[in-house]
């Protein structure tokens, strides 16, 4: 059973070992809890075991209480401003059991899900100026290079009955050419159902667009509602098509902030789009997706609480 019960090493020798060691566990079963909560001590090894060292880390941030993999902690003396000029600031948390990984654009970042194939979450400034350009529309999709992993494939989506659909729209960013290219990366790509993409979504996307223009800078996190057992597109890779996707905005002008939430289902609809407004804390529920989290507690608490559609746009 173990090396050092041999014979010669004396009967006694072998009970003061074997008391050591029975001791040593007793202690390390009744303090486990305290640093592994939850039960999470074994896929805790397992995982870290499996991956390579830089991996390591990524794993360990998505434990409970970990942070989002290229986030830096908050000085406690900051200024609400100084956290807004972040450019992590519009980066969500991933408290959730996937591991993401970072992919950061030009004009948007990313938390790529291997898992799924697709990107849980889509975070970006999206500002006047940026609405209003001339850039020509690139209409190439191509595999991110950027994703380690690889990501899903133009051929993935053909026959497959779904949009090749925009998570970051590519008119979000029309002052520039190589912004709006960016966006036909497999990585901000999703299956939409053809109806829906072109018909609440993109209307959707046109009001974010009007109240960038309106407020000239609001913050947009956008992505799918994620979840075991959806059904499975691709022929190299197998895409989940969501049955739901989410888009959270925030408008930030200290001392003046505000928070919406919008969730559709990925299917026609001709509802209004007020009638789909939710909580922010309510999508991060349904998706394990921690939005703003470099926001003060109480400014976050306040603005994620309630969406209240009449401090946007006006309802008929």
């Amino acid at each position: 059973m173990f090396g050092f019960l041999k014979k010669g090493f004396g009967r006694g020798g072998n009970t003061l070992i074997l008391l050591g060691v029975f001791f040593g566990l007793g202690l390390f079963l009744h303090f486990k809890d305290r640093f592994f909560p939850d039960g999470k001590l074994w896929e805790t090894i397992e995982a870290v075991s499996s991956a390579s060292v830089v991996d390591k880390i990524e794993i360990l941030s998505g434990l409970p209480g970990g942070g989002s993999a290229g986030m830096i902690p908050v000085s406690a003396d900051a200024s609400i401003e100084e956290i807004l000029a972040r450019k992590d600031f519009v980066f969500p948390a991933n408290p959730g059991p996937d591991r993401l990984q970072l992919v950061e654009h030009t004009g948007f970042s990313l938390g790529y899900n291997e898992r799924y194939e697709q990107a849980s979450w889509v975070a970006y400034p999206l500002v006047r100026e940026q609405v209003s350009g001339q850039g020509a529309r690139d209409r190439f999709f191509n595999p991110d290079p950027k994703v380690k992993t690889g990501s899903a494939l133009f051929s993935d989506y053909t026959r497959s009955g779904y949009d090749r659909g925009h998570l970051a729209p590519a008119a979000d960013f029309k002052h520039s050419y190589e912004q709006m290219r960016e966006t036909f990366f497999m990585s901000n790509i999703s299956p939409q159902d053809r109806e829906f993409n072109a018909g609440i979504w993109n209307d959707l996307e046109k009001l974010l667009r009007a109240w960038a223009y309106k407020y000239e800078k609001i913050y947009v996190v956008t992505g799918p509602v994620l979840k075991p057992g959806l059904k499975t597109i691709g022929k190299v890779n197998k895409i989940a098509v969501p049955e739901q996707f989410y888009k959270v905005v925030l408008y930030a002008e200290p001392p003046y902030f505000k928070g919406i939430a919008f969730l559709l289902r990925n299917e026609p609809s001709s509802m209004q789009l007020s009638k789909a407004v939710v909580s922010i804390d309510s999508v991060e529920h349904l998706t394990g997706i921690d939005f703003f989290p470099l926001l003060p507690d109480d400014i976050e608490d306040r603005v994620e609480a309630k969406s209240i559609p009449g401090e946007w746009f006006r309802l008929k």
